[in-house]
């Protein structure tokens, strides 16, 4: 019987390469619709803290995240100290840069105001694609851009209302793993799944 899972016969996007928790992560989950507040609040923190760095890297300590930040639920993080700041800078579970555990703690804040003004940090979210996610139909990751005019307006809200570590390009990243937008290229298999033509 054929191995459905290889390449040949089920085609991704070339970014995810061979490792498991990179096939996994965009099998399952990048491009994927998210409307959880608290897996939205996960993947900000998570985007935030890859400012600079390698996604991988990121997604390789997303448990040390949970573990460090009670399970990333955005109402405990809020309530965090600065000494809990200096704890956390000691956890090698975690990217251990200041300005990145503090973002954290700031932006669990600042989504919690966003949550409390909209309903939810979700509704709030998607009404900058009108609620559903944008289609998009390319076939080389060259054509895929590092940010949008939808990603500009977002991060310019976001950094309105409080949030830091949300320029335009982390933004995009974040709406292409929340589902915002489905970048799958074309001859992907998760391409069609989420919507694309």
């Amino acid at each position: 019987m054929p191995d459905l899972n290889a390449p040949a016969l089920r085609p991704r996007c070339p970014w995810c390469g061979q490792d498991p928790i990179y096939v996994r992560y965009h099998d399952q989950e990048w491009g994927s619709p998210l409307h959880d507040d608290r897996a939205l609040f996960e993947l900000l923190v998570l985007e935030g803290a890859q400012a600079g760095l390698n996604w991988l890297l990121v997604l390789k300590k997303r448990e040390g995240y949970r573990r460090a930040f009670a399970g990333l639920e955005p109402e405990t993080v809020a309530r965090l100290t600065e000494a809990d700041a200096e704890r956390l800078r000691l956890d090698a579970g975690i990217v251990r840069n200041r300005q990145k555990i503090a973002s954290a703690i700031n932006n669990a804040r600042a989504f919690l105001a966003v949550a409390e003004a909209f309903g939810s940090f979700d509704a709030y979210l998607w009404r900058f694609v009108d609620g559903a996610p944008l289609q998009n139909a390319w076939t080389e990751l060259r054509q895929v851009p590092a940010r949008t005019a939808i990603s500009d307006a977002l991060s310019k809200d976001l950094q309105a209302r409080g949030f830091k570590f949300v320029g335009s390009t982390i933004m995009y990243a974040f709406m292409q793993s929340a589902g915002l937008v489905n970048d799958h290229l074309t001859g992907c298999f998760r391409h069609r799944e989420l919507g694309g033509g």
